[in-house]
């Protein structure tokens, strides 16, 4: 009995130091989650300065460095619809100190690119949904002389394929909102894929290409600049930020719906707490005024969504691009 009881103590003693030395293992790991950001974080974004990603990144940036005192790198990494950035990403360190921005053109990829090194709901953990704007048909005012959408139809019609559209290259909203159009209208306009937003938007000003399918949150300076016109805004209603721009709808294109979404992902792996750091603080910078006003200016509207709210919308946004694909026959070109 006494052996016995010596035994239990010696069991106890053991017990207690393996749990203090799992607590003292598990304490660094909080805190630094609870400490997030100790240092400069990297932001991957998949495409060219100055397209519609840049147009909400960097403002996010600025107001990001203001708030914790870090820096958040802005890492423009082009090519392939938005791709190349996105496998980048998805192999870096699960350690919070590299993120993606991706975009709706990330969920239209697995149906374009069917050789992707990486998966969007495999290899990342959604954030949160940054932004959603809808697209816009903008013309340069020189190529494309129409006032209104009716004139630019009259002008399109009159002229079958003469006029072509940039887009942020294939298989990007862009190009997907083209197709659509195209279908939707009866029309031919012959596509020219970019490596991104940014610089199918310049030679648009350049008279290069004669129009774009765009999201309005990088096209919303040049329409205000009078560089490029707007013709019509996507979906049921027409936009705050552009009052004067007729929505589809009442253009007579009820089903054209296009919107272009933004959102943040961590590489798979990164922990739940660190992701939970994460999510708070970029809520937070939400709720800055000047981010209320860039976002708005913009027409675009700032998250609103939990962790699981936005990655069931990624999924349908998935289904949802692939159906439109099939059905527009749009192909890599």
């Amino acid at each position: 009995m006494k052996e016995h009881l010596t035994q239990m103590r010696r069991r106890t003693v053991l017990l207690g130091a393996a749990g203090a030395s799992l607590g003292w293992a598990a304490g660094p790991a909080q805190a630094q989650a609870s400490a997030w950001p100790t240092k400069p974080v990297n932001l991957v974004v998949p495409f060219p300065a100055g397209g519609g990603t840049d147009a909400f990144a960097r403002p996010l940036a600025a107001q990001f460095s203001k708030a914790t005192g870090k820096t958040l790198v802005i890492d423009n990494r082009g090519g392939a619809g938005g791709t190349v950035g996105a496998s980048f990403a998805s192999k870096a360190a699960p350690d919070g100190y590299t993120l993606f921005m991706g975009a709706v053109h990330h969920a239209i990829a697995p149906s374009m690119y069917p050789k992707l090194d990486y998966d969007l709901e495999r290899d990342f953990v959604p954030l949160y949904l940054l932004a959603n704007v809808p697209q816009v048909v903008v013309v340069n005012p020189r190529n494309v002389p129409a006032s209104n959408f009716q004139q630019f139809m009259d002008f399109v019609k009159r002229n079958p394929a003469k006029l072509n559209y940039g887009s942020a290259g294939a298989g990007t909203s862009h190009h997907l909102a083209g197709e659509l159009f195209k279908q939707q209208t009866g029309t031919f306009i012959t596509h020219i894929p970019y490596r991104g937003a940014g610089p199918a938007l310049q030679d648009l000003i350049g008279g290069q290409v004669d129009m774009m399918f765009d999201g309005l949150g990088s096209s919303a300076a040049h329409i205000k600049a009078g560089r490029v016109k707007a013709m019509m805004v996507s979906g049921s209603k027409r936009n705050p930020a552009f009052p004067d721009v007729p929505c589809a709808a009442e253009v007579g294109l009820p089903d054209y719906t296009v919107t272009t979404w933004y959102g943040l992902w961590a590489p798979k792996g990164t922990p739940a707490d660190v992701q939970a750091r994460i999510v708070d603080e970029v809520r937070k910078l939400g709720t800055a005024e000047e981010l209320k006003t860039i976002w708005a200016s913009n027409g675009a509207e700032f998250g609103g969504m939990t962790q699981q709210q936005f990655a069931a919308m990624v999924s349908s946004e998935v289904k949802r691009w692939a159906a439109v694909v099939k059905a527009s026959g749009a192909k890599l070109d």
